[in-house]
């Protein structure tokens, strides 16, 4: 004889609400700016009380579906990653493990796509990318440089025109950085760091893509083995305590 399977908890009531509320927007083809019923028509449609919307709503505002306009109501929000960003970010704050494998998927999406911005790019971008790194070197010499850095990678791959691309490469430096920093890592120094950067231009420079890949994979070797160092020393501390 099998054994009784046991009872699936039905969802909350709020969980239901924001499917039933999901499904209205995408049956409706509603689009970002359009707006929603009031809480209390809602609420009698439903069958539910308006504090089980109004629960709903909230919890589809943090992931970004809607937006609550006081004194006006309830509306569908444009699609944005950063709810998706903020919360990978935070996710990923206690598990250097977990900071590893997002840094892997972005020296792979960069590394596989440099050769076609080594097909692409302008003597202008290229100048941009120089002015930046000179940037880096010139604070490097008294503290980081994260904003340039942020800024580098973005213009390595703005001759694109990839919007999508940009966005993800946007998301996985902002959620490693922030990642970093809950983790207190132990960064690379500045001027070594700069001067990686400074490699991968003139590699860019010279139209050389196995060079320019080469310094690219090399600079992401070294953030990753700085990490394991950093998931080195955390464990040890973890078995001392």
């Amino acid at each position: 004889m099998k054994p009784i399977k046991p009872l699936e908890r039905p969802p909350l009531l709020h969980v239901s609400v924001q499917e039933s509320l999901r499904s209205y927007v995408e049956d409706n083809g509603l689009k970002a700016g359009d707006p929603l019923p009031p809480e209390s028509f809602l609420a009698q449609q439903l069958g539910v009380g308006r504090n089980s919307v109004r629960e709903a709503i909230k919890a589809l505002e943090s992931v970004g579906v809607l937006e609550t306009r006081r004194g006006v109501g309830v509306f569908v929000k444009e699609f944005s990653f950063q709810p998706l960003l903020d919360n990978l970010a935070y996710g990923l704050r206690a598990s250097l493990r977990d900071v590893e494998e997002l840094l892997e998927i972005r020296r792979v999406l960069e590394t596989g796509l440099i050769d076609k911005t080594i097909a692409m790019i302008s003597a202008e971008d290229v100048a941009a990318l120089r002015a930046v790194t000179e940037r880096m070197r010139e604070r490097a010499e008294h503290e980081s440089f994260a904003e340039e850095d942020q800024l580098f990678h973005q213009l390595l791959f703005r001759c694109q025109n990839n919007k999508m691309l940009s966005t993800l490469i946007d998301i996985f430096w902002t959620a490693f950085h922030k990642a970093s920093d809950f983790a207190n890592l132990a960064s690379p120094t500045p001027l070594a760091t700069w001067r990686e950067h400074h490699e991968i231009v003139e590699a860019i420079a010279a139209r050389d893509v196995e060079a320019a890949r080469r310094r690219l994979d090399a600079h992401y070797s070294g953030i990753q083995q700085v990490i394991a160092m950093n998931r080195s020393r955390h464990q040890a501390v973890s078995q001392e305590d």
